[in-house]
């Protein structure tokens, strides 16, 4: 699956905090694969969260503002793994860390959702697609077998 956010994505919001935080220790470059890797690992963490309620499917057809939400969150995780992993790390890149992940915990426990382009609802006899929530629950059986007309009066 892709990252839910990209290099240019934590450049954009933290333009020069990205560089001196994820520079090399020899050359004071920066390291973009090792930001790559943690872009991936935060967005790995992002789907193991969101797992307790939503399916891989689920994950694979969000809409756009559900993935920008996502990528909001992604840049924050990812942004606490690259200054662990350069040992760089400060409590205000933690606090926005724990605040992601207590967000996507809530989204995760049903305090908020995530929209997906396509329904992957079942359709039933009668019911439409679009007509069934997300999370509702929808019940089949098959006809009654003993009604008052097919046992008669007794």
């Amino acid at each position: 699956m892709q990252p839910y956010a990209t290099i240019a994505d934590i450049e954009a919001r933290y333009r020069d905090l990205l560089t001196l935080t994820a520079a090399d220790e020899q050359t004071g470059l920066r390291d973009d694969v090792r930001i790559e890797a943690c872009i991936a690992d935060a967005s790995t963490e992002i789907r193991a969260i969101l797992a307790a309620r939503y399916s891989v499917a689920d994950l694979s057809a969000l809409d756009e503002t559900s993935l920008a939400v996502l990528k909001l969150y992604c840049i924050d995780i990812a942004f606490y793994r690259i200054a662990l992993d350069f040992s760089r790390s400060t409590e205000n890149i933690k606090e926005r860390y724990d605040q992601a992940v207590k967000r996507l915990e809530a989204i995760a426990s049903g305090k908020g959702a995530l929209g997906t382009v396509t329904s992957t609802a079942p359709v039933t006899e009668g019911v439409e697609a679009g007509d069934i929530g997300q999370n509702e629950v929808v019940l089949t059986a098959p006809e009654r077998m003993f009604t008052r007309e097919r046992l008669g009066r007794i």
